[in-house]
């Protein structure tokens, strides 16, 4: 096999859409991967291998200032860049009325989705140069009921990357917004119960059709 030369950071690559990018860009990239399920790291990394590929498997939590800066030292130190970073890490809170939304769903949703996105870009940014690109995913559903948590943390993400793509047009790096179709997740399920899953994509097959727009 010839030496992979490119690297891709996934953040929220231990399941649904990060999952499957990942394994998905595998053997071109070196793939980094961060969740917070080690155990689901290691699968990864077992169908990465399997394709020939290689992974750097990072079991964190990315709303721990001290680790995120870690981890993109560590990338800077051992390969001197980035050249993709997915960013598919979420929260989803537990859907519920506005009026009934809870402190800690509130709090963990805003730490998740919008503060540590901002947190990472600072980190990321350096690593990924004039020449690199980053990609965040779509699908805030703000102002649906019951989405608020969700909704409005995903939201303000989007506004911030939004941000970015346009602060960055010229200079570099490349930074996109892509829209998911509805999948066949454990999320998906957790918002709608009951659902006819035949209809739904698989995250495979999304992350396929998502890639192939890059």
């Amino acid at each position: 096999m010839s030496e992979i030369r490119k690297t891709a950071l996934v953040t929220g690559a231990s399941r649904g859409l990060g999952f499957a990018m990942a394994e998905a860009l595998a053997p071109e990239y070196h793939i980094i991967a961060v969740g917070r399920t080690t155990g689901a790291l290691e699968d990864l990394d077992d169908r990465i291998q399997a394709k020939g590929g290689a992974a750097t498997l990072a079991p964190m939590d990315i709303t721990n200032k001290d680790a995120m800066a870690t981890l993109c030292r560590g990338i800077h130190d051992r390969w001197g860049h980035l050249d993709l970073w997915l960013h598919t890490a979420i929260h989803a809170a537990p859907l519920t009325p506005a009026m009934f939304v809870e402190g800690k769903d509130w709090d963990k949703s805003l730490a998740v989705n919008a503060n540590a996105t901002a947190l990472l870009i600072s980190y990321v940014a350096p690593l990924l140069g004039e020449a690199g690109q980053a990609v965040f995913f779509d699908d805030a559903r703000a102002g649906e009921k019951f989405f608020g948590s969700y909704g409005a943390t995903k939201a303000a993400q989007m506004a911030l990357v939004q941000s970015w793509a346009t602060e960055t047009e010229r200079t570099g790096p490349r930074v996109q917004i892509l829209a998911p179709e509805p999948m066949s997740t454990a999320l998906r399920a957790r918002f709608f119960p009951g659902e006819d899953r035949s209809a739904l994509a698989s995250p495979a097959d999304e992350a396929a059709r998502l890639l192939a727009t890059l």
